[in-house]
């Protein structure tokens, strides 16, 4: 009987520690923003396509009618037990080009209380040509379902 006793400490000891456990927050990162040292090699009016793609590598989205801009979208995750997971942060990187396929303009956006804000800018130009698909890519906060987030169906 003294060996029931101690299982029953053992498992009640187990379930805690996976009931804590369960607990946690748990970040997930989404998309690639490059960091600012590699921005930092592109230079407006000089840069080609083909220099950023060597830099800071290909961007998963591009301008939609003309291609003139490359976008980079990294978002964060953090789901906290159950809950469906919450977008806390999400960056975009947008690097346009003009005609002759020379960097334009560099820029930097962020979130704050679900609105756009800008956080870093080099520019030629005064704004990013498409900026209703930049409005699109971070107006999208909370439109997100968990199923999207965890690639279930």
């Amino acid at each position: 009987m003294a060996w029931l006793g101690s299982g029953m400490r053992r498992g009640v000891f187990v379930l805690s520690v996976v009931t804590l456990s369960a607990c946690t927050s748990i970040y997930q990162n989404h998309g690639y923003v490059p960091r600012e040292d590699e921005l930092a090699k592109v230079v407006v009016g000089e840069s080609t396509r083909e220099a950023v793609a060597e830099t800071v590598g290909r961007p998963t989205s591009t301008g939609l009618l003309t291609g003139a801009a490359w976008y980079y979208v990294g978002s964060r995750f953090r789901q906290y037990g159950v809950r469906a997971p919450e977008e806390i942060e999400r960056e975009v990187v947008a690097i346009s080009f003009d005609e002759a396929g020379l960097v334009e303009n560099v820029e930097r956006f962020g979130l704050e209380n679900g609105r756009a804000v800008v956080i870093s800018r080099r520019v030629t130009d005064s704004n990013v040509k498409g900026l209703s698909f930049l409005r699109q890519l971070l107006g999208n906060v909370g439109n997100i379902d968990a199923s999207q987030v965890l690639g279930e169906n």
